[in-house]
Parts: C-alpha cells; structure tokens; sequence
C-alpha cells in the first residue's frame, strides 16, 4: 500500500473505478447474450413476434454499448465492434426471412 495520502486516494478511486467499470462491462455481456439467444429463437422459427423481441433486445444493447463509450468504460472502436458483430449475427436471418 502507498505512503502518500495523495497516492492512497488514488488507489482508492481507481479501485472504485475499477469496479465501476466492472458492472457496466458486464451489462454490456449480458444484454449481448440475451440478444444472441433472442436471434436464435427467431432463426429457428420466424415470426413478426420474435423479430419485434430481437429489435428490442438489439436497442437496448445498442443503448448500453453507446452509454459505455460516452462515459470511457468501452474504448469508441470496441464498442463500434460490439454493434457491428449484433448487426452482422441477424442479418442472415432478415435475408432468408424476406425471401421466403
């Protein structure tokens, strides 16, 4: 443990930070997990129902991935990648639903 009371306070607040961070990454995860298991529930059997719960799903993680990045818990790039990879796990699926 530091000596300085200025370095003790700053590991205390990257500690705080730290665990800040923490949460909101693992929101990010799960939000993410729930809108890949929602495009599968759609994949395996299409309905206007199920597409209308995979876009409320997409916007709410869109939402938290945008809110990560304004306040710097996800770097502007990851979480362009993060978007970029649930926009590109449904679009098979819109493809093939629009054609039959």
């Amino acid at each position: 443990m530091a000596n300085i009371k200025s370095a003790v306070k700053r590991v205390k607040i990257a500690e705080r930070n730290r665990l800040y961070n923490k949460s909101y990454k693992s929101a990010v995860k799960t939000l993410m997990k729930k809108y890949f298991a929602a495009v599968d529930k759609y994949a395996a059997a299409p309905s206007p129902e199920l597409m209308q719960e995979v876009q409320q799903r997409m916007s709410e993680a869109y939402s938290k991935i945008d809110k990560a990045v304004k306040k710097g818990v996800l770097h502007r790039n990851n979480g362009a990648r993060k978007k970029s990879r649930l926009a590109r796990t449904l679009k098979p699926h819109e493809q093939s639903s629009v054609a039959s």
